[in-house]
């Protein structure tokens, strides 16, 4: 009895002197995040385009690749600011679109768009090793569009304001990369329609005149 009544409080203050070191060990593992960290990052998304018939009659198919780069702001609270560039160019052929549905025209064109976002959001904490994150924002959207053949006004050179909504994951690489991987719906209305593209495509809420549209993305990030 009178061992046990000694062993009890040793096995007690053994228990604690190795939580506290555990403890501490958390803590300042929390608190090793920079107050704001600046966290350059590469961009690649595959979006597919709500103007689906004109971008299949134009280019063959809706879903199409852009590719970019920004920087992202993070705080220790959680918050976080994105820059965002990135463009998308390809070479395809002018189409018509009728009733609903577009036609290419076999004249050769090119058509390139260059967004610029800015985004603001909340990076959740880790679950399992992924730090869940939710934003949205706005952005100016600039496209152009060239053809060898094309008459006056054809030619299309315009910028417009957008919005959109993100929500993904982020897993830490090592100490200095994190790899991000999201989801991103946009809307760019009253682009197309007018001329180009998707000429004689009606009323500015169609979805063949919005340049937006739903995509995964990836990106790498170069911070702690």
């Amino acid at each position: 009895m009178r061992t046990k009544v000694v062993l009890l409080p040793v096995l007690g203050i053994l228990a604690c002197a190795g939580f506290t070191p555990a403890q501490t060990r958390t803590g300042s593992t929390a608190n090793t995040a920079p107050v704001i960290a600046f966290r350059p990052f590469l961009l690649a998304t595959f979006q597919r385009f709500a103007a689906q018939e004109t971008f299949k009659a134009t280019f063959g198919r809706a879903a199409q690749p852009l590719f970019g780069g920004g920087l992202n702001v993070a705080f220790r609270n959680g918050i976080f600011v994105d820059l965002t560039a990135s463009r998308f160019s390809r070479r395809g052929q002018r189409a018509l679109l009728f009733n609903g549905l577009s036609y290419g025209l076999g004249i050769p064109l090119t058509a390139t768009e260059i967004p610029v976002e800015l985004t603001g959001g909340y990076l959740f904490p880790a679950w399992r090793r992924i730090r869940p994150y939710a934003g949205g924002g706005f952005g100016s959207y600039g496209y152009r569009e060239t053809s060898d053949f094309s008459a006056f006004g054809e030619n299309v050179d315009v910028r417009h304001a957008g919005y959109f909504v993100v929500g993904g994951g982020e897993v830490r690489v090592n100490s200095w990369v994190a790899i991000a991987v999201d989801v991103q719906w946009t809307r760019v209305p009253g682009i197309l329609g007018t001329g180009g593209l998707s000429q004689g495509g009606g009323a500015g809420g169609s979805a063949e005149n919005d340049l937006g549209g739903i995509g995964p993305r990836l990106r790498v990030l170069i911070g702690p």
